[in-house]
C-alpha cells in the first residue's frame, strides 16, 4: 500500500487549510455567529463562560459605582436616608443584586427605590443587554448542539470499492448503509473523481474534479436508504475510467470522493456524510458479500459482512480495449 496525502479522509474530513488570508480574515468577524458555531467545543465553552463573567462583573461594577457616587455606601445605617438600591453597601452586595435581577430571583432583600432615576435607566439597559447576550450565546450553543454532524457517523461506507461486471457491464461499486432505524429523507449520493491532469495548452491542474455518473439520468442516485445499498458507476465511453485496466490501476493515482446528503427524519436538518477511495482501495475483480437475509416476518442485516468482498471472474482489460 502506498501512503500519500488524501484530499478527503475516510471519516469525511477535508485536508484543506486556508493560509495567508491577509486582510480577508476580517470576513470572519462580519459573520460572527457562524464563526462561533464553527469553533471547537472547548473554545465555545470558554467564550460562553468569559462573556457571562465579564458582563456580570461590568454590570455589578456599574451598580456599585452608582451607590458610591450617590454616597449610599457611607449611609448604610441611616434609616432616614433613601438609597438607590436598598441593602447595597459593598461590591459583593451589588453583584448579588445584579444576579438576583438578571436571573429574576428577587429575594426581596435588595430592590430599586423610586428616587433613583439613574438606577432605573441602568435597570432598563441591563434588561436589554441581558436579553441580547442570552439570545446570542444560547442560540449559538443550541445550533452547535443540534448540528447533524454526529448523525453522519451512523452512515457507513465500505472500506474499499470494487470493480467487477454487473449485467454484462464493467462497473465501479461501493456500499453505503444506515445504522439507525430513522430514515434519511431525500437521500442523494454524488461522486467526484479527483485526479491531476495537464490540459492541451500545458496548464497543470493538480486537483481537477470530474463527476462520476452514479445514476443521474435514471434516478438511481436518489436512495431509499433502509438497508445497505451498493452504488454502481457504469464504466463506459463517457466514464473517466474508460481506459482503466487491471494493470494500469497499479500505476494510476486518483481519489474518488463520495458525498451522501439527506434530511434527518427526526430533526428535519440536512446531513452530509463523506468518504473517499484512493487507487489502493479499489479492488479489481471483487464483489461484495450479501448482508440481507429473510427471517420470521422481517429482513435482517448482518453488518459484520458489510465490508467483506470475494473474488469473481473479471476481464483484466479496460472497456476501451
Amino acid at each position: 500500500r502506498r501512503e500519500r496525502q488524501r484530499f478527503v479522509d475516510k471519516n469525511g474530513r477535508c485536508n484543506v487549510q486556508h493560509g495567508n488570508l491577509g486582510g480577508e480574515s476580517s470576513r470572519y468577524l462580519s459573520d460572527l455567529f457562524t464563526t462561533l458555531v464553527d469553533l471547537k467545543w472547548r473554545w465555545n465553552l470558554l467564550i460562553f463562560l468569559l462573556t457571562y463573567t465579564v458582563a456580570w462583573l461590568v454590570m455589578a461594577s456599574m451598580w456599585w459605582g452608582i451607590a458610591y457616587l450617590r454616597g449610599d455606601l457611607h449611609r448604610v445605617h441611616d434609616d432616614t436616608y433613601s438609597p438607590c438600591v436598598t441593602n447595597v453597601y459593598n461590591f459583593p452586595s451589588a453583584f448579588l443584586f445584579f444576579i438576583e435581577t438578571e436571573a429574576t430571583i428577587g429575594y426581596g432583600h435588595r430592590y430599586i427605590t423610586e428616587r433613583c432615576p439613574e438606577g432605573i435607566v441602568l435597570f432598563l439597559f441591563q434588561s436589554l443587554l441581558g436579553s441580547i447576550v442570552d439570545a446570542f450565546l444560547i442560540g449559538c450553543m443550541f445550533i452547535k448542539m443540534s448540528q447533524p454532524k454526529k448523525r453522519a457517523e451512523t452512515l457507513m461506507f465500505s472500506h474499499a470499492a470494487v470493480i467487477s461486471q454487473r449485467d454484462g457491464k464493467l462497473c465501479l461499486m461501493f456500499r453505503v448503509g444506515n445504522l439507525r432505524n430513522s430514515h434519511m429523507v431525500s437521500a442523494q449520493i454524488r461522486c467526484k473523481l479527483i485526479k491531476s491532469r495537464q490540459t492541451p495548452e500545458g496548464e497543470f491542474l493538480p486537483l481537477d474534479q470530474c463527476e462520476l455518473d452514479v445514476g443521474f439520468g435514471t434516478g438511481a442516485d436518489q436512495l431509499f436508504l433502509v438497508s445497505p445499498l451498493t452504488i454502481c458507476h457504469e464504466i463506459n465511453s463517457k466514464s473517466p475510467f474508460f481506459c482503466l485496466s487491471q494493470r494500469s490501476l497499479r500505476s494510476e493515482q486518483f481519489e474518488i470522493v463520495v458525498i451522501l446528503e439527506g434530511i434527518v427524519e427526526t430533526t428535519g436538518m440536512t446531513c452530509q456524510a463523506r468518504t473517499s477511495y484512493t487507487e489502493d482501495e479499489v479492488l479489481w475483480g471483487h464483489r461484495f458479500l450479501p448482508v440481507m437475509s429473510l427471517e420470521d416476518g422481517f429482513f435482517r442485516v448482518d453488518y459484520s459482512q458489510f465490508h467483506a468482498t470475494f473474488e469473481v471472474p473479471t476481464p483484466s482489460y479496460s472497456v476501451k480495449e
